[in-house]
């Protein structure tokens, strides 16, 4: 388990544009994790059925890895049957003596945010909630999350499960970052595209046909057919406690390009809360990444630093050799700044001798070095290495410089010592006069 009050990597203080009413709040574009906004993005806060989304991201990768499959039956345990029959929580009833399969508790959990399904996957991936409550500790170490705790499955606070403390304290709750939980939720639809199918749904009926059918109207109210409908928006999760507030992980994709939104304990104008808090929150972020920024290839493949084009070599036949990126760098920014962001060559040393040169042969396509953007206010924020990773691409040779034969070589030696004798007479004579 990870517990750091330390900034994210390359962290650096944006400034506060947009003035979001919430504790937190985060806006990243989704593919490489850049952040463009931020608010107090690395403060721990409760997030309340946010947690779904590691609850999600197991239950994927165990269908990815044929531990569960879609059709597979759950007998309902006392536990998860007294949780989700509690209608002051989220929840579809599920029968003592019901069997379910996990298709249908997914959905029930995804659009409804279903607190006994969400259990119930629990104990089907890992035999217990305690068992699963481990399990997502340690993927969040695993992808590199900082800042989290998990004690539950589902979000709420442990008074609420009926008796069972799955970990923690009995009156505790699931907390993260907004930096952390924007990460975890750009490896779920990264990783497992296939939830926005399942988030995008505005509504859906549990059970139909049945004594127990229940329509799910989808708590993100964000759904373009729901009644805070934005384009674009197709997840992701929302999450509502005493503890945490009103809280909001959105994501919209326009026009090829996805961001990701967090809001943590989000307010109105006036300081009180409502579900309509985090939507407004969001609406901000969303509509300043859309309006303001876009993708732009900020130097193009075959890229020459002025001033360093060539690189000496020795043995060669040629003495210099050209050096050129061997990719394009394409980044989203703020509309106007492409050139704020300026090129940082950084040769391999390993790569050249005590004078600073290169020994022939040098191949085409050789590496030489590496290429990096750095932003007019230091290094750029991201949410992992990863994403840093996209704005550095190699720097190779552009084209063969063979060795030189013996003869050449040995030529060249000759013509040295004697240009060295030269150089001594000349001074001698000079000194005559």
């Amino acid at each position: 388990m990870a517990f750091s009050l330390l900034p994210g990597m390359g962290a650096v203080k944006a400034e506060d544009v947009l003035s979001i009413n919430g504790d937190a709040a985060i806006l990243v574009e989704a593919e490489t994790g850049k952040v463009l906004y931020s608010k107090d993005a690395d403060k721990v806060l409760g997030i309340a059925s946010m947690t779904k989304i590691m609850t999600e991201y197991l239950l994927l990768e165990a269908i990815e890895e044929g531990r569960v499959t879609w059709d597979q039956e759950y007998a309902v345990s006392e536990y998860v049957w007294k949780v989700s029959q509690d209608t002051a929580l989220s929840n579809v009833p599920l029968r003592r003596d019901g069997t379910y399969n996990i298709k249908e508790l997914y959905e029930a959990m995804s659009i409804y945010s279903a607190n006994g399904a969400t259990i119930a996957i629990a104990e089907t991936i890992a035999g217990s909630e305690t068992n699963f409550v481990k399990m997502m500790n340690e993927k969040a170490e695993e992808l590199g999350l900082k800042d989290y705790k998990f004690v539950n499955s589902t979000g709420l606070n442990n008074r609420d499960l009926k008796g069972t403390i799955p970990a923690g304290n009995p009156d505790e709750e699931n907390v993260m970052s907004a930096r952390a939980t924007a990460k975890l939720a750009s490896a779920l639809i990264n990783e497992y595209p296939e939830i926005l199918e399942t988030t995008s749904i505005p509504e859906k009926v549990f059970r139909e046909d049945t004594d127990d059918r229940i329509e799910m109207e989808n708590w993100n109210w964000m759904l373009p057919d729901l009644v805070y409908g934005y384009e674009g928006v197709d997840g992701l999760k929302t999450g509502t406690t005493d503890f945490a507030g009103y809280c909001f992980t959105g994501t919209a994709l326009r026009d090829g390009t996805r961001y990701i939104t967090v809001v943590m304990n989000a307010k109105d104008d006036d300081g009180s809360a409502s579900y309509k808090s985090r939507f407004d929150e969001t609406k901000k972020m969303l509509d300043y990444g859309f309006a303001n920024f876009s993708e732009e290839e900020i130097l193009p493949a075959g890229y020459t630093v002025k001033g360093t084009e060539s690189l000496p070599v020795v043995k060669g036949k040629e003495d210099q050799v050209n050096i050129e990126t061997a990719e394009a760098i394409s980044l989203i920014v703020k509309n106007g700044e492409a050139e704020n962001y300026k090129p940082v060559l950084v040769i391999d040393e390993d790569k050249l001798n005590e004078d600073g040169q290169l020994t022939a042969p040098v191949k085409k396509g050789d590496k030489i070095g590496e290429l990096t953007l750095e932003g007019a206010d230091g290094d750029m924020d991201f949410l992992s290495e990863a994403g840093q990773s996209t704005i550095t691409v190699d720097v190779i040779a552009a084209e063969d410089v063979e060795k030189a034969n013996w003869f050449v070589l040995s030529m060249r030696g000759v013509g040295g010592f004697f240009s060295d004798i030269w150089g001594s007479v000349s001074s001698t004579v000079k000194g005559w006069f």
